[in-house]
């Protein structure tokens, strides 16, 4: 973890953060599970795969992702003529963590008949081991152009899997990673916000358990979530998944009322996500300072992972910012 400079007491860190955003012809990104102090000075705020794509069609020499480590990763993989820092290198994701990848190849080698659908939030030498890559927003759409027949990994998130496999019908075999966040939420919380608040519409990400899910009225993406939040008639609305997402729908929509679904004893933190939160303005100064913690990944590995990253892209572009839908039909390895 990057130590903070003992002279930063007293710095306008806002206004040295647009000044070094300037000299160093960076771009900052802010994943909407940041906090709002970084959120407001973000570039483009929004999910991971939308914020890499949007970051490599500028013309920055450096990306500044505050996020987590597999998304600066991401932006590496997608730009690799920029400088991509990481506020703190520290900063994970316990579903990369729940598959290692020794642990993902020799998986893949014990299903030789299985094609790897893998979600995202996973380290680059696992998109490398993966056939196709998917967000939450465009797993439904790449699932409905592999054959029926065609045997089907998906990692790391069971949860999303298994929603997945309940919405199409699909029989896949789960790799058992959770997200430490949305496994955190309390169905009987929820029940008890939901009899406080009778009319109000649940919106859930799917990386959710089914107990969380099965009362949610919407599942989406973070940005679907917020979409629909926003288009929604509803003035009152219970929020499962990281509140930090809240601080965006209060920012578009400050006559409606946004809740944060809660915890095991309804007002716990611990649906904030402790990673996410090891991002903070000091670090984004000094890490534009010294252009570092800095994410450096080895060329035939990078080309490795872009493959799948491109297969989805290709199969599902519409759903992650551009493109067309539905060219190539992938099954084998």
């Amino acid at each position: 973890m990057t130590a903070l400079r003992p002279n930063l007491t007293g710095l306008d860190l806002r206004a040295e953060i647009d000044r070094l955003r300037k000299e160093r012809n960076a771009v900052i990104l802010a994943h909407y599970y940041q906090k709002p102090e970084i959120q407001d000075l973000a570039d483009f705020v929004g999910d991971s795969l939308d914020l890499s794509r949007k970051a490599a069609s500028t013309d920055a020499d450096v990306i500044a992702f505050c996020g987590v480590r597999f998304m600066a990763e991401t932006a590496k993989i997608l730009s690799p003529d920029k400088t991509v820092i990481l506020p703190d290198m520290d900063a994970g994701c316990s579903l990369e963590d729940s598959c290692p990848p020794d642990q993902f190849r020799r998986f893949r080698e014990q299903h030789p008949d299985h094609i790897a659908l893998t979600y995202i939030n996973c380290s680059t030498e696992v998109k490398a081991l993966s056939d196709i890559i998917v967000t939450s927003s465009s797993a439904d759409i790449i699932l409905k152009q592999i054959p029926q027949d065609q045997k089907i990994i998906f990692g790391p998130d069971r949860n999303l899997g298994g929603y997945l496999a309940r919405k199409t019908g699909r029989d896949m075999l789960l790799w058992p990673g959770v997200c430490i966040v949305h496994e955190a939420f309390s169905e009987t919380e929820l029940l008890k916000l939901k009899a406080q608040h009778p009319g109000a519409p649940i919106l859930a990400h799917p990386e959710c358990p089914p107990h969380i899910l099965d009362h949610a009225d919407h599942v989406g993406s973070t940005r679907a979530i917020l979409e629909y939040a926003l288009s929604s008639d509803s003035e009152v609305m219970i929020v499962a998944t990281e509140p930090h997402i809240i601080h965006q729908m209060e920012k578009a929509a400050p006559h409606k009322t946004f809740i944060g679904a809660p915890g095991a004893d309804g007002n716990c933190n611990c649906n904030m996500c402790p990673y996410m939160a090891l991002n903070t303005l000091e670090k984004l100064y000094m890490a534009l300072d010294t252009l570092q913690p800095r994410i450096e990944i080895d060329e035939e590995l990078r080309i490795a992972a872009k493959k799948p990253l491109d297969r989805m892209l290709e199969m599902a572009g519409s759903t992650v910012g551009k493109g067309d839908v539905g060219r190539p039909v992938i099954s084998g390895s």
